[in-house]
């Protein structure tokens, strides 16, 4: 601990480290290209559908097996930041991740797509932890480590708005692979420049790198996370409940192991502390009440309401201006009022949004949507910056890799079940829609593969058929924002409840 009688300005000189943010530019490209990378994916779908054309349960699959995979791996890959060096990990992780995004965008079939973004799920599981692990090395001052990590989730704002236009440009002028080759430059610049730039840090005393603690940690996930999607998609089979009681007992091995090792992959003693708890809870409710929406909205944009890819991402742009600004503000908003106020308030103005979205149909005009998306991203922006602070803020910097982990599991874990959730609401309202006569059965699979088997139809029929599916699409899409509202209104009442008493700390740690 740093000493009460320690003069003030060998205390100053101790917490702040030159160049930390020249490095802190290197770390946001990293979150940059996981931003921009989890973004474009929602406008490629249509055509991913039209060239691979994939089953219903396959699209799903296409769009969450990436963070099945992440959230599997998160807490093991922080861990391993922690004992080989967070920054030989992060240059580790990106350069793979360029690597695999190039046999994303040359995929030929659903399955080998699949199993790309399956790959990508492991690189991509090194790079977060790992840049929130360093900026809690290279930030001891509260207020700077505050102020860095609305920088960091401004940034990955930020790609979540140049994602989907860079993308619907390259949609309108290439082919659906192009969106993942943008990957390589932000790649090859934050290896090049991160190499040189940023400091290397670990755990002084790690302890071994537990091999079983990380297969049951990635069997348990994956099982848990599997049984929700399938039941939420095909209803109780038997493989249901086997993969979901497969995986809590894989997980419940996972914390028995954690309490009994002497270097355990994972504290769980952090679990403990309310505030930390309570954040990562209130991360977990949110992506989950977010993530099927926003996976399904860029499909309604552009094949319910006629936009085009380009347009389409604009059209999503408020919400990462406002997550931008509220993230930048965020650390000073929660000092003047208080944790529980800002995260609270901000998940409530989210779940209010989704709310407002229930009212949605075929012609809302884009007043509606954009000043909805703008609120969801200030509440964002507010809430996630806040508890990213919190979480970092309540552990020993040796064990900064490993709590990164856990946030960013929850974020993982929360977009997997979103997608398997909510977007199954969609899907499951989709396929029940009355079509003409002569309407083919891969019409009711996904509204992309209703648009392609249109083309194929008598004008009258298609026509007919098209309108059916697309607002069949939109209740599905209404009623899976009003069921998102619920989740976020009561993570809200939890935040308040959870984060009672939780400010964050004002004084500088060594």
């Amino acid at each position: 601990m740093t000493s009460t009688l320690r003069p003030a300005e060998t205390t100053e000189a101790v917490t702040r480290r030159p160049g930390r943010w020249l490095a802190l530019s290197v770390l946001v490209l990293a979150v940059l290209l996981v931003a921009v990378d989890a973004t474009v994916l929602g406008l490629a779908t249509p055509y991913i559908s039209e060239d691979l054309q994939p089953s219903g349960t396959q699209l799903l699959w296409i769009g969450d097996v990436y963070s099945f995979v992440i959230a599997g791996l998160l807490v093991s890959m922080g861990s391993l930041g922690d004992r080989i060096g967070r920054k030989r990990i992060l240059l580790v992780g990106a350069t793979a991740f360029g690597v695999l995004s190039v046999l994303n965008a040359y995929a030929t079939t659903p399955e080998m797509l699949i199993a790309a973004r399956a790959l990508l799920g492991v690189a991509g599981a090194t790079l977060m932890p790992a840049t929130l692990a360093l900026i809690r090395n290279l930030f001891h001052d509260p207020r700077e480590r505050s102020l860095a990590i609305g920088i960091w989730g401004a940034t990955a704002s930020a790609g979540t708005a140049v994602g989907p236009i860079a993308g619907g440009f390259l949609l309108e002028h290439f082919w659906w692979g192009s969106v993942f080759l943008i990957n390589l430059p932000v790649m090859v610049v934050l290896v090049l420049v991160g190499a040189r730039m940023l400091p290397e840090s670990r755990n002084p005393a790690p302890g071994p790198w537990d091999l079983p603690s990380v297969l049951l940690s990635l069997l348990g996930m994956i099982g848990v996370v599997y049984a929700v999607k399938e039941a939420a998609a095909h209803g109780f089979t038997w493989v249901t409940p086997a993969a979901g009681i497969a995986g809590a007992a894989a997980l419940h091995g996972f914390v028995r192991r954690q309490l009994t090792l002497p270097a355990p992959l994972l504290d769980m003693r952090l679990f403990r502390h309310r505030g930390f708890s309570g954040a990562v809870l209130a991360d977990l409710l949110t992506i989950l009440g977010l993530s099927g929406l926003v996976f399904f909205l860029s499909q309604f944009l552009q094949l319910v309401q006629g936009r085009g890819p380009l347009e389409a991402g604009l059209a999503e742009l408020p919400a990462a201006i406002g997550a931008v600004v509220a993230g930048l503000i965020a650390g000073r908003a929660a000092r003047r009022f208080s944790v529980r106020a800002v995260v609270s308030a901000g998940l409530a103005a989210i779940g209010v949004a989704l709310a407002v979205l229930t009212v949605v149909d075929r012609t809302t005009g884009y007043p509606l949507l954009g000043a909805a998306l703008l609120v969801v991203g200030v509440g964002a922006g507010f809430s996630f910056t806040v508890t990213s602070d919190v979480i970092l803020s309540s552990v020993p910097k040796e064990q900064a890799g490993a709590a990164s982990a856990v946030s960013e599991t929850a974020y993982e874990l929360g977009a997997a079940l979103g997608i398997a959730v909510l977007g199954s609401i969609v899907t499951g309202v989709y396929r029940d829609f009355t079509g003409p006569a002569g309407t083919p059965a891969e019409a009711h699979e996904s509204l992309g593969g209703a648009v392609e088997a249109a083309a194929g139809l008598p004008a009258s029929t298609s026509e007919a058929m098209l309108d059916a599916a697309r607002t069949a699409f939109v209740d599905g899409l209404a009623l899976a924002a009003g069921a998102g509202a619920a989740v976020l209104l009561a993570a809200a009442v939890a935040a308040w409840f959870l984060l009672r008493g939780q400010r964050l700390d004002d004084s500088p740690s060594r």
